[in-house]
């Protein structure tokens, strides 16, 4: 293929796939929590890490990296202590995270928001080889979390109070989710932008929600979702000159409607079939029902 020619094309798709696996990763239990809108708040907090690191001449994604999370840990820490509901916590980064970027970037020495927009939307051609690296790293840490601890972040995001009782440290596993999170947006900025990048956390899961109720598939087919999406937008823009990260989040939902439609018929199948086994098999299996453990129902 003519672009992978360019080695800002192969820093461009590596960044993608790196991408395409850690959003839907995160992603995953954010839903179970009820919170979709977390990675726009901590988009928006970013923009301050991005504006100092211009002020301060380091690389705004370190300094992005530690900003979003300092910031999500300070909006876990209202929500336990605070008499602010979390939504209004979350209301309070995103303009406070936003009104810090544009300050910053325009007291850097020669800033300007035109600074910004690479990072606020993605840009293919400014992903450079230390922004590479810093990705990479970052990825590995989001990958490590949302795999090697999926039981405890599963039982936490389900239902908090059980996993106290279970004797799991609930505060600390939050803690990590939401600093995980704020990690996973610095990792995506740079392809997806912040603006959109929590469109890539939330609709893959819910596309791949479609289809099965099983954690463990659900987790799986996001993923595909994710890398399939993120490679295909880098792909079309390349091509066609368009913005990358409105590209890979309409085919994001593009993906959403396609499989809410292919599902919808599969479901009502599934549901006739189950109609007519009830109706045919013996009462008695029916008359007392089993109850199974939540998580392994999902197939955590």
């Amino acid at each position: 293929m003519e672009l992978l020619d360019y080695a800002f094309m192969q820093r461009a798709l590596l960044a993608a796939v790196l991408v395409g696996v850690t959003a839907p990763a995160i992603g995953i239990y954010l839903v179970q929590r009820r919170q979709p809108l977390m990675g726009d708040g901590i988009g928006h907090v970013a923009m301050t890490g991005v504006g100092l690191g211009f002020l301060l001449n380091t690389s705004p994604v370190w300094m992005a990296t530690a900003v979003s999370a300092l910031g999500s840990v300070l909006m876990e820490l209202i929500r336990w202590y605070g008499k602010t509901r979390g939504d209004i916590a979350l209301a309070m980064l995103f303009y406070g995270g936003m009104a810090g970027g544009v300050m910053f970037v325009n007291l850097a020495p020669g800033g300007s928001n035109a600074n910004l927009n690479s990072y606020l939307f993605g840009s293919l051609s400014t992903v450079s080889p230390s922004d590479v690296t810093a990705v990479s790293l970052l990825a590995a840490f989001v990958v490590l979390v949302t795999l090697g601890l999926r039981r405890q972040l599963f039982a936490v995001s389900q239902d908090e109070e059980f996993a106290r009782v279970t004797g799991l440290p609930v505060r600390a596993l939050n803690l990590l989710t939401a600093v995980t999170a704020a990690v996973t947006v610095t990792v995506a900025m740079r392809v997806v932008g912040l603006i959109l990048v929590s469109a890539l956390m939330v609709v893959p899961v819910a596309a791949a929600q479609q289809l099965t109720r099983s954690f463990a598939a659900t987790f799986a087919i996001a993923v595909a979702i994710g890398v399939s999406v993120t490679i295909g937008g880098t792909v079309t823009s390349y091509y066609q000159d368009v913005p990358p990260g409105a590209t890979i989040v309409l085919l994001t939902i593009a993906a959403f409607v396609a499989l809410t439609a292919l599902a919808t018929p599969l479901a009502r199948r599934r549901a006739r079939a189950a109609a007519a086994a009830r109706d045919s098999a013996d009462p008695a299996p029916y008359a007392i029902p089993v109850a199974r453990d939540a998580a392994d129902e999902l197939g955590v």
